[in-house]
Order: C-alpha cells, then structure tokens, then sequence
C-alpha cells in the first residue's frame, strides 16, 4: 500500500479511504487512484487490510462437501447474498473429516472473519471449538444442528417424514426405513422421525438394521446395504423410505442390478423414496419420489440471520433473532414410488 501511494502521489490515509470506499474521496482523486490501478495492476492484500480491521468484510462458509450438488448450490445462494452486502465469502471443506473441520475453524479465525455459516459434521465435530468461535464472532449453522440451542437454518424432520410417511402409507405399503452413516446429527434425528411418524398413523416402524459406517459416500453406502438385503431374502416390505436422496440413488441402483424393478405402476414389486429433493433426484432412473428441502431459502434465511446479528453486534445491542428456523418441505411425487 505504501508503495502504491507513493506511484500514484497520494497519501496513504487517501488511498486507504478509498479502497475502503471508493465514493468517500473526491472525484478527480478517485480517478487518479483509478488510472493508477489500470496501469500498475495493483491489488491491495485483502486478508493483510482484514486483520487490521475490528471487524473484517469475509464471512467464512464451511460445508462437509465441496461435490455434492446440494452443498454447492447452497454454497452458492451465500455468496450471492454476501456479496450483494458488501462482504467476501471464503469457502472451505471439511471433507467429512472431523480434523479437516477443525482446521478450517482456525483458519476462519486466523483470518478475522465476521462471521460464519457452517454445516458441522456433528457427531463428529469439535464441539468445544465451535462454540468458542461463536463466542467470538456470530456462527449461524446449517443442514444438521450442532446441538439444541446453536443459532440453526434447516428442514423441519418431524414435519418432513410425517408428509412422505404419510404419503406412503396411504399408497401402498407402509415403509420400512432405510438410514444412513452417523455423519451428523440428521441420521438420529431422521430415524427418529420416521418412528415417530408411522406410530402417530398406528403403523409398525421397522428399521433396518444397517452395517456401520463413517464415510461420505452415501451412494455406495446405500447400494452395498440394498445389495446385501437383497441377497439375504429382500425387504420386509414392498416399500422402503431412505434417510436421503443419495442413499436412495443407492439403493435403485442395487435393486435394478438385482432385476428388481422400481416404481408404483402394477408391473413394480418395489417402491423406493428419499428425502432431500438432490439436484440429480429428477434426473435417476426411475426419478426419486422425495420431499424438498429448499437449500435457496436455507442459505437465504442464513445469511439474513448472520447479517442481522453482525449489525447488532456493530450497534452493541442485544440479539433478537432467532436461534432456531425450521423450513417445512413440501413432497415432491415422481415415479420411484
């Protein structure tokens, strides 16, 4: 910066003025600075100006999975809103790795971040670590809850289940419930759910017992359990809830491999349905009956908490948002089941 002041022949407090905001010096100095800037190609180091600052214009955005259309897609309705705000999103991945997720909460503070948005890993997750960081700076959490009373934007489970349960049942017969890997809290809180769901209709919840499993790859996870219930004398009934769309993907894909055929026409002996509505669900074959979960309003309603609460941080008042929003999911009926 002080070599860029000296090219262009102002002062630094001048130039500092103006990368902090352009319109706040005069206009013949701004087109100075501007003419400047075209013709040595300077960028000031935004991370160096952020650390000295009290509070920074980076929100730092942590996902469990940088591939899957899903987080992507939510990853991406942040940025827009962020940046439409006048802050930087800086986005890392944890990988499903609990030591990787701890790792970018460092570096997230390292950085001086105004705040985050996070989906944790759960069950997994450095729960001390987070909630230090929320004592430092406003977190707003995504997709699974860290616990019960961290500030949260995600999908009403309870509500959710009961609508697929519901549908279901009443059109063909009751689901057995296939979960997925312990990964974060969604697996209790799913399962759960369903349970509960199927005794509010007066029916027999049945969960399928399932290999233990730590890993990301819900897919393969889904497929390899299909595949061994399949082999072992097949489903306990002729339809079968699963605890997302990825395990869904799975599953349909063991079960054709198998020459079960997928659907709810007559010529079909199987019924498969997820939970999530996946980017890919419309596009599986046969197209997986599901309940959406809008990750536009989940990342919206987000980054309206966070900025909220930055602002009533800088005002030094008391935070009346909300700590916890659940979004009900509406179904989505396609022909897997």
């Amino acid at each position: 910066m002080e070599d860029f002041s000296e090219y262009v022949g102002l002062s630094r407090p001048t130039v500092s003025k103006y990368f902090n905001d352009p319109s706040s010096v005069r206009r013949k100095t701004r087109d100075i600075i501007e003419a400047a800037l075209k013709e040595s190609g300077f960028r000031p180091n935004l991370f160096a100006v952020n650390l000295n600052r009290r509070r920074s214009n980076i929100i730092g955005i942590i996902i469990p999975n940088s591939t899957d259309p899903f987080y992507m897609a939510l990853t991406r309705r942040v940025e827009l809103i962020a940046n439409d705000a006048g802050f930087l999103a800086f986005v890392l991945s944890s990988d499903g790795n609990a030591l990787m997720e701890a790792r970018a909460i460092e570096t997230l503070k390292s950085m001086n971040v105004a705040g985050a948005i996070i989906a944790p890993l759960g069950v997994q997750s450095h729960h001390e670590t987070l909630l230090a960081l929320s004592a430092s700076i406003p977190l707003i959490f995504v997709d699974s809850p860290l616990d019960d009373v961290s500030p949260f934007v995600g999908t009403n489970n309870r509500q959710s289940f009961q609508l697929i349960v519901d549908y279901l049942c009443r059109s063909g017969e009751p689901p057995c419930y296939l979960g997925m890997p312990s990964v974060n809290t969604n697996a209790s809180t799913r399962e759960t759910a369903y349970v509960e769901a199927m005794t509010e209709l007066r029916m027999e919840p049945i969960v399928l017992p399932i290999e233990k499993a730590a890993g990301w790859d819900f897919e393969k996870f889904g497929y390899e359990e299909t595949k061994r219930i399949l082999e072992g004398g097949g489903f306990p009934t002729a339809t079968v809830l699963c605890a997302n769309d990825r395990v869904a993907f799975g599953a349909i894909a063991a079960a054709f491999q198998a020459g079960v055929k997928i659907g709810r026409t007559p010529d079909c002996s199987l019924r498969i349905a997820g939970h999530d509505d996946h980017p890919l669900s419309r596009y599986a074959c046969p197209p997986i009956t599901t309940v959406a979960q809008s990750y536009n309003d989940i990342g919206r309603i987000a980054m309206q908490l966070l900025l909220q609460k930055l602002d009533q941080e800088a005002e030094g008042s008391v935070s009346s948002v909300p700590e916890q929003v659940l979004l009900n999911a509406e179904i989505i009926l396609r022909q897997s089941a």
